[in-house]
């Protein structure tokens, strides 16, 4: 759920980024302790008192007008994805007193999305659910990337392979960005109406276990999975460079789709094919990438 350290978190890490001289402040004559903006220089830019905006920061303000909040988004120029994040931050608590939604500890995919993937084979694909839980997958995505039956059922998530398996460090060769991405993905994916103990867990986990992930984390920022291109690098056939499209799933709680393709005729298409081809088990043995339970 939404608390005030939250929102001042959301707040202050965007003003931080924010270099005074674009937004055309002079240098400050006193020394600045800290990144970005001042909060009465947010509050000037926003035409606000600097009680009111600090107020705001700190999480004692109820109701802000709709006004307000587009001056507070234009003056730290917020993108569409950090405004909806803020207005969720600052927006009224869910209907009904001491009733607080939550989301299932373990979210299931449908059997027709599980057959989907199956049936997708040979182009990878994997479908995740909003915390990164890698739910169903094919035989195609398990050659590219990693063994996820070898994985106890509570380790199949993304988050977690890309922190803790050190195979990923090879698996992509920018794997700083991926990284970052993902750890911002996690946070856009946070919704403050809707409490999460497995979320939570999660980023706890992650953050004792691995600086890199708590420093992302710390960072705020907001990214949400589209579509694009990634480097995957496998031992068998070297770099390729793979369009990836992210499909949200409509009724599912935040499930999603990915699949990876390549440019037809590049060198890329030409080592995935390869790739697979070398794999070419039976698209039955894409079903071992499912609980016994959902293989009926």
């Amino acid at each position: 759920m939404t608390t005030p350290s939250t929102l001042r978190e959301f707040l202050i890490s965007r003003r931080a980024r924010i270099d005074p001289a674009s937004v055309g402040l002079p240098p400050s004559p006193i020394a600045r302790r800290g990144r970005g903006l001042r909060r009465e220089e947010v509050a000037a830019l926003a035409g606000v008192s600097v009680d009111y905006y600090a107020r705001l920061e700190q999480g004692r303000i109820g109701n802000v007008s709709d006004q307000v909040l587009t001056a507070i988004e234009d003056a730290l120029r917020l993108d569409p994805l950090e405004r909806e994040h803020l207005r969720s931050l600052v927006g009224p608590p869910p209907p009904g007193k001491g009733k607080v939604r939550r989301r299932a500890v373990k979210v299931q995919a449908r059997h027709g999305l599980r057959e989907l993937v199956t049936a997708m084979d040979p182009i990878p694909a994997i479908l995740q659910g909003p915390r990164m839980e890698v739910l169903a997958w094919n035989r195609a995505a398990k050659v590219l990337l990693t063994d996820f039956d070898a994985k106890p059922t509570d380790e199949r998530n993304i988050a977690r392979w890309l922190f803790l398996d050190p195979e990923t460090r090879t698996r992509y060769p920018d794997w700083e960005d991926v990284a970052a991405s993902t750890v911002a993905a996690l946070r856009a994916a946070y919704n403050p109406g809707v409490a999460d103990e497995a979320l939570e867990r999660l980023v706890a986990e992650l953050s004792l276990a691995s600086e890199e992930f708590a420093a992302y984390w710390a960072d705020y920022r907001l990214f949400k999975h589209t579509y694009g291109k990634k480097k995957i690098f496998h031992e068998a056939v070297g770099v390729m460079t793979l369009n990836y499209e992210t499909l949200e799933i409509p009724g599912s709680d935040g499930q999603f789709l990915s699949i990876y393709t390549a440019d037809v005729g590049s060198p890329s298409d030409e080592k995935l094919r390869i790739l697979l081809s070398w794999d070419d088990t039976p698209a039955q043995a894409a079903r071992e990438g499912q609980e016994p339970s959902q293989r009926d």
